[in-house]
């Protein structure tokens, strides 16, 4: 029997920040793109946009809404976790989604800091 809830994401070191890579810029500026196009349309417009956005790239739709938070920072899982808690996205969401995003080549994990590598 399995103990704990097991996951595709990936652990992460502590510490460890993300930022946009140059192919994520376009991403985040198609994700944006994508939600303004389709905003007056209803939800079901949104949704099928933001579907749309996300199969292409082997993404979940909810990974724009992370990938927006990123745009233009470099932050932590915690960090990204306590902004986006507000739009009810779980701390173990934003984790797989950044799992998604990096295995994409859409976020890049920054060099650690020499004193924070395990």
């Amino acid at each position: 029997m399995l103990l704990g809830k097991t996951t595709g994401a990936k652990r992460w070191p502590r510490g460890q920040k993300f930022s946009l890579s140059p192919s994520g810029a376009a991403a985040e500026e198609a994700y944006r793109s994508a939600v303004l196009g389709a905003r007056a349309s209803g939800r079901p417009a949104l949704d099928a946009a933001l579907a749309a956005w996300a199969a292409p790239r082997g993404l979940a739709p909810v990974d724009g809404v992370v990938l927006a938070e990123l745009a233009g920072k470099k932050l932590g899982l915690a960090e990204l976790s306590e902004g986006l808690e507000g739009a009810g996205i779980a701390a173990e969401d934003v984790r797989q989604a950044i799992t998604r995003l990096v295995a994409a080549g859409i976020v890049e994990p920054l060099p650690l800091h020499p004193d924070r590598i395990p």
